[in-house]
């Protein structure tokens, strides 16, 4: 599903975290390991969450996507990343949105209290998967970075969620199995494995890697 525009406030009270979840550490660059545009430039928010939608189109990429969302007169682009298709970018290919460098709030997924949006990191995948189901190479895309930001910001596998298992909505559509992406995941941050290194080649295309924020 397209985003939904939050409502954030700096009066709401600070979101409860459950006794498992360790407060997040800002993470380092590394060489050769992921990509640099995953690194945000700002201290991290707290994130809490993982949330997968499908964009319900056959076809888009972030740029597309943010022109849509601003259109509608939101801010930019709601999701903070989004793996392509092979349509307006390259097959399993992961786009960085411009609300991931500075670490801020998304417009993904509003429900009462605003709390996945604020605290979940909001990932689509462009398609339909009411229709078809995700390419190999998105899955792939979408372990090796939900991996990352599980081992990153220390989100459990039971905090990775579908949009519907946040509120009632058919997204990510029923050919998206989210358990399995869950078991996947939890199974690589587990292993040594989960010391993953991303391929550069599926993650973006030079040039591509961020979607700039020219606004001050």
């Amino acid at each position: 599903m397209f985003a939904e525009k939050p409502a954030p406030s700096p009066a709401l009270p600070p979101v409860a975290v459950a006794p498992h979840v360790r407060q997040p550490v800002r993470p380092e660059p590394s060489q050769g390991s992921i990509p640099a545009a995953w690194i945000p430039r700002a201290q991290p928010n707290q994130w809490y969450w993982i949330v997968i939608h499908h964009s319900a189109t056959p076809d888009g990429g972030a740029a597309r996507f943010n022109k849509m969302h601003q259109a509608k007169g939101w801010d930019e682009l709601g999701y903070h990343f989004v793996i392509g298709n092979g349509t307006d970018t390259r097959d399993g290919q992961i786009e960085v949105g411009p609300r991931w460098p500075k670490q801020k709030w998304g417009a993904h997924d509003k429900t009462p209290g605003n709390e996945y949006n604020l605290h979940g990191i909001g990932i689509c995948l462009v398609g339909n998967f009411d229709v078809t189901h995700p390419t190999q190479a998105q899955i792939k895309s979408l372990e090796r970075l939900v991996t990352y930001l599980m081992k990153t910001y220390h989100i459990p596998a039971d905090h990775v969620l579908g949009h519907g298992e946040t509120k009632p909505t058919d997204c990510p559509g029923r050919y998206m199995n989210v358990a399995m992406i869950r078991r996947a995941c939890a199974q690589m941050v587990a292993s040594s494995e989960g010391q993953y290194h991303a391929d550069s080649r599926t993650a973006h295309a030079p040039g591509q890697e961020l979607l700039v924020d020219t606004r001050k």
